[in-house]
Protein backbone atom coordinates (compact mmCIF):
# COMPACT_ATOMS: atom_id res chain seq x y z
CA UNK A 1 0.00 0.00 0.00
CA UNK A 2 1.30 3.39 -0.92
CA UNK A 3 2.15 5.53 2.10
CA UNK A 4 0.23 8.50 0.68
CA UNK A 5 -2.94 6.45 0.43
CA UNK A 6 -2.58 5.52 4.10
CA UNK A 7 -1.99 9.17 5.03
CA UNK A 8 -5.01 10.27 2.99
CA UNK A 9 -7.27 7.62 4.54
CA UNK A 10 -6.09 8.61 8.01
CA UNK A 11 -6.80 12.29 7.32
CA UNK A 12 -10.27 11.50 6.00
CA UNK A 13 -10.96 9.25 9.00
CA UNK A 14 -9.89 11.99 11.44
CA UNK A 15 -12.07 14.53 9.65
CA UNK A 16 -15.08 12.19 9.75
CA UNK A 17 -14.54 11.49 13.46
CA UNK A 18 -14.46 15.23 14.17
CA UNK A 19 -17.55 15.79 12.03
CA UNK A 20 -19.36 12.99 13.84
CA UNK A 21 -18.51 14.65 17.17
CA UNK A 22 -19.95 17.93 15.96
CA UNK A 23 -23.19 16.24 14.90
CA UNK A 24 -23.91 14.80 18.38
CA UNK A 25 -26.89 16.63 19.92
CA UNK A 26 -26.10 18.94 22.86
CA UNK A 27 -28.55 17.07 25.09
CA UNK A 28 -26.45 13.92 24.83
CA UNK A 29 -23.28 15.78 25.79
CA UNK A 30 -24.91 17.30 28.87
CA UNK A 31 -25.72 13.94 30.49
CA UNK A 32 -23.73 13.31 33.70
CA UNK A 33 -22.54 9.87 32.55
CA UNK A 34 -21.18 11.26 29.29
CA UNK A 35 -19.42 14.10 31.13
CA UNK A 36 -17.83 11.67 33.61
CA UNK A 37 -16.66 9.39 30.81
CA UNK A 38 -15.27 12.34 28.86
CA UNK A 39 -13.35 13.50 31.94
CA UNK A 40 -11.85 10.03 32.53
CA UNK A 41 -10.95 9.25 28.92
CA UNK A 42 -7.65 11.21 28.79
CA UNK A 43 -6.48 9.56 32.03
CA UNK A 44 -7.28 6.10 30.71
CA UNK A 45 -5.56 6.75 27.38
CA UNK A 46 -2.44 8.15 29.07
CA UNK A 47 -2.30 5.16 31.44
CA UNK A 48 -2.61 2.74 28.53
CA UNK A 49 0.11 4.55 26.57
CA UNK A 50 2.40 4.56 29.61
CA UNK A 51 1.87 0.84 30.20
CA UNK A 52 2.42 0.00 26.55
CA UNK A 53 5.61 2.05 26.33
CA UNK A 54 6.96 0.75 29.66
CA UNK A 55 6.21 -2.95 29.48
CA UNK A 56 6.13 -3.83 25.78
CA UNK A 57 8.78 -4.27 23.12
CA UNK A 58 7.04 -5.05 19.89
CA UNK A 59 4.76 -7.93 20.83
CA UNK A 60 6.77 -9.12 23.84
CA UNK A 61 6.35 -8.31 27.51
CA UNK A 62 9.52 -6.70 28.89
CA UNK A 63 10.43 -5.89 32.47
CA UNK A 64 13.52 -3.76 32.03
CA UNK A 65 14.91 -0.31 32.58
CA UNK A 66 11.72 1.52 31.61
CA UNK A 67 9.68 -0.49 34.10
CA UNK A 68 12.24 0.26 36.82
CA UNK A 69 12.07 3.98 36.02
CA UNK A 70 8.29 3.90 36.12
CA UNK A 71 8.35 2.12 39.49
CA UNK A 72 10.77 4.73 40.86
CA UNK A 73 8.54 7.54 39.60
CA UNK A 74 5.50 5.91 41.19
CA UNK A 75 7.35 5.64 44.49
CA UNK A 76 8.37 9.29 44.28
CA UNK A 77 4.72 10.22 43.64
CA UNK A 78 3.58 8.20 46.65
CA UNK A 79 6.15 10.08 48.74
CA UNK A 80 4.66 13.35 47.39
CA UNK A 81 7.83 14.52 45.67
CA UNK A 82 7.65 17.57 43.38
CA UNK A 83 7.00 16.81 39.71
CA UNK A 84 10.52 17.67 38.53
CA UNK A 85 11.98 15.36 41.16
CA UNK A 86 9.62 12.58 40.02
CA UNK A 87 10.78 12.97 36.42
CA UNK A 88 14.43 13.24 37.47
CA UNK A 89 14.14 10.11 39.59
CA UNK A 90 12.64 8.18 36.69
CA UNK A 91 15.41 9.36 34.35
CA UNK A 92 18.22 8.50 36.77
CA UNK A 93 16.84 5.07 37.66
CA UNK A 94 16.17 4.23 34.00
CA UNK A 95 19.68 5.30 32.95
CA UNK A 96 21.33 3.45 35.85
CA UNK A 97 19.36 0.29 35.09
CA UNK A 98 20.30 0.45 31.41
CA UNK A 99 23.95 0.93 32.34
CA UNK A 100 23.87 -2.12 34.61
CA UNK A 101 22.07 -4.43 32.16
Amino acid sequence: MNIWIAIGLTAVGCYLAKLLGLLVPAGVLERPLVQRLAALMPVALLAALTAQQSFADGQHLVLGARAAGLAAAALALVLRAPFLLVVGTAVVVTAATRALI
